[in-house]
């Protein structure tokens, strides 16, 4: 029978879907990389979706994020996202959490029945306490570096954090990891090196990360590619 899913199938195979269909992914940090991951997962066929953020969308989210338009304004982004995703798949089992990940929330944002985790979070302390609390469960994670100040989707890689180069964020987290005894890591990060933003005529002292489509939604693909590979691995 033909469905959404037809042209996938005949690329994987039967089994693959299946594995997907029975599959559940977390995305903590539903922004330009992380919003395009999600969809970019259930296209593919993923059955079960968790969606982590505590922010709402912004005007200034338009220009990056898949869920951001003008009607969804003041909107929370997981239920945005949410909505997004049942209008493409409507048999999709989607759970949000509007709720920031800390300390505090870990203890029912973080679960073992996850077949993968995304880390696709801003700050620093929460990204290195997901990873290295999720590597303690056993839960295979990913997690993407700096996206920010950068122009070119095409300088992108994919390897282990400790070869990372470049990228200020992926340098911190190293630095930050290896003293919590993390020894490798899944990540994708750019080797551009970033831009200097044009703070303009604005009195802010520090500069919001410049940011254009096609940058955030990029590495938010590869992380969906890698996911799906890693899931079915041994049906391909």
């Amino acid at each position: 029978m033909n469905n959404q899913f037809t042209r996938t199938e005949a690329l994987i195979g039967k089994k693959a879907m299946e594995i997907l269909s029975d599959s559940t992914v977390a995305i903590f940090g539903i922004g330009g990389v992380g919003s395009f991951t999600a969809e970019a997962l259930i296209r593919s066929g993923l059955g079960k979706i968790i969606l982590i953020d505590y922010d709402i969308i912004d005007i200034s989210n338009i220009n990056r994020q898949i869920h951001a338009t003008f009607k969804t304004i003041g909107q929370p982004k997981v239920i945005a996202m949410k909505d997004r995703l049942l209008d493409i798949n409507p048999n999709l089992n989607v759970v949000v959490h509007n709720t920031k990940y800390n300390l505090d929330s870990k203890q029912f944002l973080l679960n073992k029945d996850y077949d993968y985790v995304v880390d696709a979070i801003d700050m620093v302390s929460s990204k290195v306490d997901l990873i290295v609390s999720a590597q303690k469960m056993g839960i295979p994670v990913i997690s993407s570096m700096g996206a920010g100040n950068k122009l070119s989707p095409t300088m992108f890689k994919i390897g282990d954090i400790y070869d990372t180069k470049i990228c200020p964020l992926a340098k911190v987290m190293r630095n930050q990891l290896r003293k919590k005894g993390v020894k490798d890591l899944k990540v994708v990060w750019s080797e551009e090196t970033p831009l200097k933003v044009n703070l303009g005529e604005t009195n802010l002292r520090k500069a919001v990360p410049g940011s254009i489509s096609f940058v955030p939604s990029t590495a938010g693909l590869i992380i969906a590619s890698e996911v799906i590979k890693d899931l079915i691995r041994e049906e391909v």
